[in-house]
């Protein structure tokens, strides 16, 4: 009766929603949440921007769904790898100089539905627009 009973709150454990990816079998398909660790360059001139210019952004866990987002406005980026990011900067992203936050967001994707812990927003690094 003992292990009867110990196999069902396994597979209880297993199966109940928003117990996180580690016993849930359905989670390998989970997207890991992003974590930020530079700005590639950390200032830039304004003058730059006006021309168009490229942030690269450094960290860990990219994934093709990933996107930056820059004051609080989520901008498609190109996934360079699963630790390089980048994005072109311009007045129409940024309107004036400033200190800007810059994030990036992984969407969770369809493996939340099952109870698995996906996806997910960065800390913000500043970028500098003088």
């Amino acid at each position: 009766m003992s292990l009867r009973l110990s196999l069902a709150a396994l597979l209880a454990v297993m199966f109940l929603p928003g117990c996180g990816n580690t016993l849930n079998p359905f989670c390998g398909s989970a997207r890991p949440a992003p974590l930020i660790a530079s700005l590639s360059p950390s200032t830039v001139a304004f003058t730059d921007v006006e021309q168009g210019t490229t942030l690269t952004i450094n960290g860990s866990q990219f994934v093709s769904s990933s996107q930056v987002v820059i004051n609080g406005k989520t901008l498609g980026a190109t996934i360079l790898s699963s630790q390089k990011m980048q994005i072109k900067l311009t007045t129409g992203i940024i309107s004036a100089p400033g200190a800007i936050n810059v994030s990036v967001l992984t969407p969770s994707g369809n493996s939340g539905d099952l109870g698995c812990t996906s996806g997910g927003k960065s800390s913000t690094l500043v970028l500098t627009v003088n």
